[in-house]
């Protein structure tokens, strides 16, 4: 870990002299995250977060898309300030949320944050900017079920009956035309920061356009959420009761959710094994319970 650190320390020390006036660094620590490498460094004019991103992202990012996604939502005050961000390289450099805490599954199901990350949400989607960066979960699906083929990996033995249902569900929901809008499309339990006056929601590396009700539903099964907290969520986003289509969309991307992701991790698990099989066994558990409730809608 210092090795890292000390190879970073210097990457830092060249951002800070480029980017502020005031380089020299004061004081450098390490946050976390899996992917990329993130620190918050201090110098004489504040505290700032810089983002160096991990080896190998560059294949699976678009840096340029998350450009443009992270430049929209700080201008709408929804992510913190940001200072500077390379399209090519990654890198990012943002402002510092003071007194900043990191949500969990059980702070995100507390009322007030609820509320405000459902309004948070509504902020975005309502924000009127076709951002140009598409997120079609059907022809990723399409891909990662290739992929899956390619490796010899098995898939569930109902898997085609699944699918089937999904495709049904799917013809359903394109009936209602929905307009798509900008969204977060991972908002993870760590994605989101609070501190005394306000909640942000950060990483955009793989927003796009997309209905916005898969932000809401992937909230929603991100944090467990029961019956009692979708309705506040749906009730506190559309400032009112929300209308059948509305909870029909609801529900239909909590299935997209995990048939998306069930694929992914199928995809993962010649590389990452047993993990990766649980991961994608649990997602599809749980798809295949949300079919059987989405008949009773």
């Amino acid at each position: 870990m210092s090795d890292i650190i000390n190879e970073d320390r210097i990457q830092l020390e060249k951002l800070a002299s480029t980017i502020f006036s005031d380089p020299h660094l004061l004081e450098v620590e390490r946050l976390g995250g899996m992917t990329n490498r993130t620190y918050a460094v201090t110098i004489k004019s504040g505290k700032y977060i810089f983002r160096l991103p991990g080896e190998g992202t560059e294949v699976l990012i678009n840096r340029e898309h998350e450009k443009i996604s992270t430049e929209l939502a700080s201008s709408l005050g929804i992510d913190a300030p940001l200072i500077y961000i390379d399209a090519k390289s990654g890198i990012k450099i943002s402002t510092y949320i003071k007194d900043a805490v990191t949500m969990s599954s059980e702070t995100l199901k507390e009322p007030q944050n609820v509320k405000d990350a459902a309004r948070l949400f509504y902020s975005l989607h309502t924000c009127g900017t076709d951002t140009g960066i598409p997120f079609e979960v059907f022809e990723m699906a399409g891909g990662y079920e290739k992929i899956i083929r390619d490796n010899n990996v098995s898939f569930y033995e109902d898997y085609p009956d699944i699918r089937r249902e999904i495709m049904a569900i799917k013809e359903e929901v394109d009936l209602l035309s929905i307009p798509k809008a900008p969204c977060h499309n991972d908002p993870l339990c760590e994605n989101w920061v609070r501190n005394d006056e306000r909640m942000y929601l950060v990483d955009w590396e793989y927003a796009g356009m997309n209905d916005p009700m898969w932000d809401l539903a992937d909230l929603s099964i991100e944090s467990s959420y029961d019956k009692d907290l979708d309705d506040m969520l749906l009730y506190s986003y559309f400032n009112r009761t929300p209308t059948s289509d509305e909870i029909l969309r609801f529900h239909a991307n909590k299935i997209y959710l995990d048939f998306l992701w069930s694929l992914w991790g199928k995809t993962r698990a010649p590389y990452d094994g047993e993990p990766m099989e649980e991961y994608a066994l649990a997602r599809y558990v749980r798809l295949k319970s949300n079919l059987k409730a989405f008949t009773y809608l």
